[in-house]
């Protein structure tokens, strides 16, 4: 296959791969499934400048038995796919602009219809979902990985749409989630919901947010839930000239609500701060009176495809993000709170993910991918069709903040970083690190497992697939246990 050959042009196909070819070991302990939610261009796109998060559905699942892995890719057969495979071609303008589309699947009053479900993956309940923040989650078959339609717990859901990223308890099993722009587009209304471990609401609270924006995550300690309100505006007049759902406004001040997770909508707290874009969290604690968030974020605009409101142009140099940290306290009757950088100079990827056992707690480890420029690049193996090497996975001890480093290799490119514990008991940090890689050379993505204690051994393993695999958005282990996978032949 040519150098020259995109990296990221339409795959297109669904598959199947029995016995993936394995470089090295998979670990004897790890059985479960890496599952990814991404997005791939079914139809081309009406706009060429549209977002990439408009991209129809496509879900993938590497399933890990005894040594051996199993690879497994299909469409998310929403009514948006089906629509336009029926049509043969694309009916859908820009991003989450339903006054963009052809009349007959404009769907102003019922947005949520228009969904990829591109965004995310989550199991809860015995239920597998993709997730986007448009809509309600679409549940998945997780052995067939069948598209079986939209969810709302049992009617208990009254939000039209969901959170790309709930969070589950994991002293309690509870999901927390969310909807934005929950009654309609451009509304500035905000529902937060508890659902039991079986599947059923138990909580909704109703609440206004101070500006119309993307909540994209969010953040859950043991008594507080948490927020983010940033940079990205929208309005029913965008909408109706029929632009892109999103644009920077540089002068917009970034919001934080802070609320009990027993609390009412009264109880919501609002603090304010500069400029920023949050757009996905690590973790969060509450320490006495004072929460405390950790997230990469950014000084402006992350996306080069969300315009900036006064015209300005996109800077790459200017959009990276660094690991923060930000305290509020809720003693103070003042509306600010503390920002503090915690590894200078070490721009990273903002796709971050902590061992989840510790949800909502106090941790020590945070993960994400970054480039480390003194590693080595071979420009010429990985041709011309790349659009960023992001060759490195960091372990980041937020304690004493130090970070080790698994390097992926000169041609390959990492995406979202998964840590999967060892065993259920296993001290945090004890496990391994599991993602895709895109190599570049070869036109292939490799799946590779890596040991969360000593990174910068390299991999123990990779899952070599024939072909560019879509790229995902996220991605997420469940063992044996979370899933109901008997029915496997």
């Amino acid at each position: 296959m040519s150098q020259t050959t995109d990296f990221f042009a339409p795959q297109a196909f669904e598959a199947d791969v029995i016995d993936c070819q394995i470089e090295g070991t998979i670990p004897a302990g790890l059985n479960g499934a890496f599952i990814r939610v991404g997005g791939d261009w079914a139809y081309p796109p009406k706009h060429r400048d549209d977002s990439l998060f408009n991209q129809d559905g496509y879900v993938s699942r590497f399933r890990f038995r005894n040594g051996r892995v199993d690879y497994k890719g299909r469409w998310i057969e929403t009514e948006r796919y089906r629509n336009n495979r029926a049509a043969g071609r694309q009916l859908y303008g820009y991003y989450r602009n339903p006054h963009d589309c052809e009349p007959q699947v404009a769907h102003v009053d019922e947005p949520w219809r228009n969904t990829v479900a591109n965004t995310s993956v989550e199991a809860h309940a015995g239920r597998l979902f993709a997730l986007k923040e448009d809509a309600r989650p679409v549940e998945i078959d997780p052995v067939t990985l069948e598209t079986r339609g939209f969810h709302d717990f049992g009617g208990g859901y009254n939000s039209q749409t969901f959170t790309a990223h709930p969070k589950i308890d994991p002293q309690t099993g509870e999901l927390l989630t969310f909807g934005y722009e929950a009654t309609g587009l451009a509304t500035d209304d905000l529902f937060y919901y508890v659902i039991d471990r079986k599947g059923a609401v138990s909580r909704e609270v109703r609440l206004k947010v101070p500006y119309v924006s993307m909540v994209h995550d969010w953040a859950i300690t043991q008594s507080h839930v948490i927020f983010p309100v940033f940079g990205y505006v929208t309005s029913e007049e965008r909408l109706r000239s029929g632009q892109i759902h999103w644009a920077w406004d540089s002068n917009a001040p970034t919001w934080f609500g802070i609320l009990p997770r027993d609390g009412e909508a009264k109880d919501l707290r609002w603090f304010k701060g500069p400029n920023r874009a949050i757009v996905h969290t690590f973790n969060a604690r509450t320490e006495g009176g004072k929460v405390i968030l950790e997230a990469p974020i950014f000084d402006t605009n992350p996306f080069p495809f969300f315009p900036f409101a006064d015209g300005s142009k996109w800077d790459p140099v200017k959009s990276q993000s660094l690991i923060r940290r930000l305290t509020f306290d809720l003693a103070s009757k003042d509306d600010g709170y503390v920002e503090e950088i915690l590894f200078p100079g070490l721009p990273v990827i903002d796709l971050g993910r902590v061992d989840e056992r510790f949800m909502g707690q106090d941790m020590r480890y945070a993960y994400t991918s970054f480039n480390d420029g003194s590693k080595a690049l071979d420009r010429d193996r990985v041709g011309t069709g790349i659009r960023r090497i992001t060759n490195s996975y960091g372990v980041f001890d937020m304690k004493d903040r130090t970070m080790r480093s698994f390097y992926a290799g000169p041609t390959h490119a990492l995406q979202e970083v998964t840590f999967v514990p060892r065993h259920a008991d296993a001290e945090e940090g004890d496990g391994w690190l599991i993602g895709t890689a895109n190599n570049y050379a070869d036109m292939r993505t490799e799946l590779v497992v890596v040991d969360a204690s000593h990174p910068e051994d390299g991999a123990l393993g990779r899952v070599i697939l024939p072909f560019r695999s879509n790229v995902q958005v996220h991605g997420r282990w469940y063992s044996d246990e979370q899933l109901n996978f008997g029915r496997e032949a």
